[in-house]
């Protein structure tokens, strides 16, 4: 085996570990906190004192991880046409 395969196969093999574990993440935990309020799910008002509910969290503080949204889609999509 030459050096360039063995890297290439390292890669290969490193790619498929780390895909494997965002696809568990994703089974596991399929939210996560929200990045615009920090998972609080409220926000500071620009004016004044009071706070009010993150529009992309809708004021829960998770969101759903990108990958479970396509996992849910691609399920949505083998149910509609098994029917």
């Amino acid at each position: 085996m030459t050096p360039a395969q063995f890297i290439a196969c390292a890669l290969l093999v490193i790619a498929l570990l780390v895909t494997v574990r965002y696809a568990a993440e994703c089974y596991i935990r399929p939210f996560r906190r929200c990045r615009k309020c920090q998972g609080k799910g409220r926000k500071p008002n620009r004016i004044g004192r009071g706070t009010y509910d993150c529009r992309r969290c809708r004021g829960t503080g998770l969101r759903l991880r990108i990958g479970r949204h396509l996992w849910n889609h691609a399920r949505a999509l083998h149910r509609d046409a098994t029917r």
